[in-house]
């Protein structure tokens, strides 16, 4: 029986117990846990076993709490690499309106986390790492698709990483650039007249992979998320 840590008269109460046996318990219990049961006599000794015979036996297991989405690893993961972004950028003063294609997929990723609620456990978060070249893939797209409009600076997505870690965030994180990427800085930022159009490009690909690859969304029959993006 898992240890008690204050006595149970009140469940004794509930049970039919009259307030002098309860009183008698009560003396009882505060006398073995101060003093041990050697003392006591046998009778009294017979007499504490009873009570706890009709007692329901504490549980040994501990509740499980469900973290919330929000705080799990590879969410936070995201969020922190996005907001790295959102202060570069602020920093670098883009014309308003201009975005870098990291952050769209940072948001996109985010957005579509938010709406189907992935467990995002070991499972998911392993699946999650194809996501890279995918992403990669989409720089393609865009230096392809926008090369008049794009500005490219540099964004040590490495040394983000590595102050990361030393501020005591999660060792097993790792740079969104990795593989033949992962000494690249290239930070591609879209004009304003083309970033809702990349947005969906991001989305649709994401979208796919996600609700065909994540073993927790496997079966999932929830719509498609409404077509909300913030222009």
């Amino acid at each position: 029986m898992a240890k008690e840590l204050t006595h149970r008269a009140e469940e004794l109460r509930q049970l039919g117990w009259n307030q002098e046996d309860l009183s008698k318990y009560i003396e009882l219990w505060d006398y073995r846990q101060r003093w041990g049961s050697i003392n006591l006599e046998r009778e009294d000794r017979q007499f504490l076993r009873k009570a706890e015979s009709l007692l329901p036996e504490i549980s040994k297991n501990k509740v499980s709490v469900k973290k919330p989405l929000k705080e799990k690893s590879y969410y936070c993961w995201i969020q922190f690499f996005l907001n790295e972004m959102n202060n570069f950028e602020s920093n670098e003063k883009i014309n308003e309106g201009m975005r870098g294609v990291w952050p769209i997929f940072l948001e996109e990723e985010l957005r579509i986390i938010d709406y189907f609620e992935p467990v995002l456990g070991l499972p998911d978060t392993i699946k999650a790492k194809l996501i890279a070249p995918i992403r990669e893939d989409l720089v393609k797209t865009a230096l392809k698709i926008y090369k008049e409009s794009v500005i490219t600076k540099k964004f040590d997505f490495q040394r983000v990483l590595d102050n990361a870690k030393s501020n005591g965030k999660n060792s097993s994180w790792r740079s969104p650039r990795d593989g033949d990427y992962e000494s690249n800085d290239d930070y591609q930022i879209i004009d304003k007249a083309n970033v809702l159009e990349f947005r969906k490009k991001v989305n649709q690909k994401l979208l796919t992979f996600m609700r065909e690859n994540l073993p927790s969304l496997a079966g999932s029959d929830k719509s498609l998320p409404p077509n909300d993006w913030i222009n």
